[in-house]
């Protein structure tokens, strides 16, 4: 070996125990905690979605629609890149940060019973700061849900 012996650094396990089978967690779910948001795997399901309304910004495009059979179902979100994007490895590193995206603003500011679907931008997607591109996604979601009369397209 090279150089002195580190110590081990302890990992989550040694910090807390586990909690023992049927019983309560350890720290209960905060209020405002993050919903979860299950995935638009459907062809039908993404087109349905694009029927309803639209939010460009900056560095994506929003749509989303509200569902009509189970609005009380957890939100659903998809991704969509297309080859405008460029090459596989920029269209990939695309939906990685529109995947990030979402965990971090739809996972708060989604509602119940609504289909996502963030669209990737040829050049900005990819290039615009995080910091931006989670502003532009809050803002889109903000002009969505607060035009609650506007009929789908379609």
């Amino acid at each position: 070996m090279c150089g002195p012996a580190r110590p081990p650094v302890p990992g989550p396990a040694a910090a807390e125990p586990a909690p023992e089978a049927g019983s309560a967690p350890s720290r209960p779910l905060q209020q405002g905690a993050p919903r979860r948001l299950d995935r638009l795997r459907r062809r039908a399901d993404f087109l349905r979605v694009a029927q309803g309304q639209r939010a460009p910004s900056g560095g994506l495009l929003l749509q989303a629609r509200a569902r009509e059979d189970d609005p009380a179902a957890p939100a659903r979100v998809g991704f969509t890149c297309s080859r405008k994007l460029g090459n596989a490895v920029t269209r990939n590193r695309a939906r990685r940060r529109l995947r990030a995206l979402a965990r971090a603003v739809l996972a708060g500011g989604a509602r119940p019973g609504w289909d996502y679907v963030l669209v990737g931008r040829p050049g900005e997607t990819v290039a615009r700061p995080f910091a931006a591109l989670a502003d532009d996604l809050a803002r889109a979601l903000a002009r969505v849900h607060a035009a609650p009369g506007r009929e789908p397209r379609g």
